[in-house]
């Protein structure tokens, strides 16, 4: 890698501050450059130039999303404003020859998102959504434990991402006309992650509800992936105060179970940083149960750290050196047609097909 990719963010809210920024900041250097870091933190469009300022003293703020993409030294811009602002910025981003992350969902419609795809094409830059949840510690271990084959051939999966929030609270992400509710804000990444495991569905069906008083936007999720072979429950709630596992998965030779959300989310709010000690660990065990010489043989499967940097220095491998980018316009595009189609499903109470647009 040559050098340090700078990199420009949009919006300094929870998104921004939380989960991009510090893991920017913080992303470390390769092994063989050491003094030259993957990236830096190196501008912020925000209306909260004195927050920012203080929390990166050598980030240069401006005003706004212009001021930003006309900042030439910039090689990529982050967006982590609201859902419905994504798809106009992300948009002039590109046009302008700019390498785009997204926060998810990318856009609020799948059309919105093939017109992204397209539009990095023409310039010859990369598009990608932020599903940086392909790297919870927790994920990463059920990945790899797929690809070892120890389950046998899945038959069943289920994925939770469930939360107790009775109080519905004034901000966009809870405005169903800004793009928000559970669908379009956990929805990508229990999809992403479903995709990443298992490849495309045949089929979708959902249940997508309103159940907390005076919400507006989607509190309740139930979606099911339709395959040959298998079953894919994704679930996501606003009124669950006893979680059940995070992830439940059963094959001809056993199952895996683990509780818990990933800490990286929690740390980050706390203010630990990635590469400070115990960042990405503390992460429960799960439960394995598998036929080992034909008989069922239980024991606890250690979690791997998360480790959300690996997003940014994919990005920074991608963009410097040309290394292929693990997640495409493709994924981007898969995971706003499905969650369309779970729209759909709700609406009409059937089982729709899943039929791949192109990115």
């Amino acid at each position: 890698m040559s050098s340090t990719l700078n990199l420009g963010l949009m919006g300094y809210g929870f998104a921004g501050a939380t989960f991009h920024a510090p893991v920017i900041e913080h992303c470390g250097a390769p092994a063989a450059t050491p003094d030259t870091p993957y990236a830096r933190m190196a501008a912020i469009a925000t209306s909260q130039p004195e927050r920012a300022l203080a929390d990166y003293p050598k980030a240069q703020i401006v005003a706004d999303a212009d001021a930003l993409i006309a900042l030439e030294h910039l090689d990529g811009i982050v967006i982590a404003t609201p859902n419905d602002t994504h798809f106009a910025l992300a948009a002039k981003a590109l046009a302008a020859g700019k390498h785009v992350v997204v926060d998810k969902p990318v856009t609020v419609t799948a059309a919105q998102a093939r017109t992204l795809a397209a539009l990095a094409r023409e310039h010859g830059v990369l598009f990608a959504p932020f599903h940086n949840r392909r790297w919870d510690g927790d994920f990463m271990t059920l990945r790899a434990l797929v690809a070892s084959g120890e389950l046998g051939r899945i038959v069943h999966f289920e994925s939770h991402f469930d939360r107790f929030r009775p109080q519905v609270r004034q901000r966009w992400r809870e405005e169903a006309s800004r793009g928000g509710g559970l669908l379009l804000d956990l929805g990508p990444h229990l999809i992403d992650q479903a995709l990443a495991l298992f490849g495309a569905p045949d089929t979708v069906q959902a249940t997508v509800k309103t159940h907390r008083d005076a919400a507006n936007a989607p509190d309740y999720v139930h979606l099911l992936l339709g395959y040959a072979d298998k079953e894919v429950v994704l679930h996501a709630s606003a009124l669950t105060a006893i979680e059940p596992p995070r992830f439940a998965i059963h094959g001809t030779r056993g199952s895996y179970v683990k509780a818990g959300l990933d800490t990286q989310e929690d740390q980050l709010k706390a203010g630990l940083r990635p590469g400070q000690p115990g960042f990405g660990g503390g992460n429960a065990a799960g439960t394995l149960r598998v036929l080992v010489d034909d008989k069922e043989t239980q024991r606890e499967l250690p979690t791997q750290d998360g480790a959300y940097v690996e997003f940014y220095r994919a990005l920074a491998a991608s963009i410097r050196d040309g290394a292929p980018f693990p997640v495409t316009p493709q994924d981007a595009v898969d995971v706003m047609t499905i969650i369309e189609l779970a729209e759909q499903s709700a609406r009409e109470g059937r089982r729709l097909p899943f039929v791949r647009a192109a990115a």
